[in-house]
């Protein structure tokens, strides 16, 4: 095993008391013939997240190193994830939030080894499944295949920050050096990520749940931007602005999965606000007969 650190991991937490060592244990159980860091952003947090940081910083002082704000990153528009990069000593980052955790102890290692064996590759996800905060029981899981396979940069427009697990990300360096001004101008970052990744070589998803992605998680942003109607409309239009910007840098190269992206997250507003006659007039219509709009009314019953 070398010494030199082959994977720099993003854990960034804030009001975490509740979950950060879990997530931290999970990191540290990973089984690895190589090096990693565990770079922890603490964003001010007011309970005792911190001090549980502190507590591991201190007994896993070469592998957990972390940043304590004193003022939120996040209430300034400041990017700690941009902070995180700028220190990582990896060749590739993989990400895990503060509330959620790995379960694979191979995770890392089985990534790691497809990255090492195709240098073509910029980004390796993989299947994850949700559990709730409030019950800790698993209600749906996260898989877009069920094979492995290779998103294509259309496939990865067209699915949305929802397609892949946050903690389930592992990217290259080399391939994504700097971020592109639309990521730098979201307010969102998984799925601009997940963009610039399939832009900038192969994206492969890996048909295995290796990590748990926490959903009910009070005070988090899901919890606050997709639950109120009013938060969820301004996404919309962040995430609007998003694809524009792509539609700009890639010279309008997927225009046509871009418009169609754009127009289907407005049809699932209108439906949610129960705006049924705007989503019988031409142009939304085409959105019933898909099986997503099945999948999500199934879940929808179901959970």
């Amino acid at each position: 095993m070398t010494n030199e650190i082959l994977v720099s991991i993003e854990c960034n937490a804030y009001n975490h008391e509740e979950f950060i060592a879990e997530a931290l244990d999970s990191l540290l159980m990973q089984k690895t013939n190589f090096a990693y860091e565990i770079l922890v952003h603490d964003d001010a947090s007011t309970d005792r997240t911190a001090d549980i940081i502190k507590s591991y910083e201190q007994k896993y002082p070469d592998i957990v190193k972390p940043i304590y704000q004193t003022i939120n990153q996040y209430s300034q528009n400041i990017s700690f994830e941009l902070s995180n990069m700028a220190r990582a000593e990896g060749k590739y980052i993989a990400i895990c939030e503060g509330d959620d955790y790995w379960t694979d102890s191979e995770k890392l290692q089985r990534q790691v080894d497809y990255m090492e064996t195709h240098p073509e590759c910029s980004m390796c996800v993989h299947a994850a499944e949700k559990v709730s905060a409030v019950t800790k029981k698993r209600v749906d899981v996260i898989r877009p295949s069920h094979k492995d396979k290779i998103f294509s940069v259309e496939e990865v427009i067209e699915g949305g920050g929802a397609l892949f697990a946050t903690n389930s990300i592992l990217y290259s360096r080399e391939k994504m050096p700097e971020m592109p001004a639309y990521y730098m101008n979201a307010t969102i970052g998984d799925y601009p990520l997940a963009i610039c990744g399939a832009l900038s070589g192969t994206f492969y998803y890996m048909d295995r749940p290796m990590a748990a992605y926490r959903v009910e998680v009070k005070g988090s942003w899901t919890d606050t931007n997709l639950n109120d109607i009013s938060a969820k409309q301004k996404h919309l239009q962040d995430v609007a602005n998003l694809l524009d910007e792509v539609n700009v840098f890639t010279n309008f190269k997927y225009d046509q999965v871009i418009k169609r992206t754009k127009k289907r997250d407005s049809f699932y507003v209108l439906l949610k606000q129960l705006k049924i006659k705007e989503t019988l007039k031409k142009g939304y219509r085409q959105f019933y007969a898909k099986p997503e709009f099945f999948k999500r009314i199934f879940k929808r019953i179901i959970i």
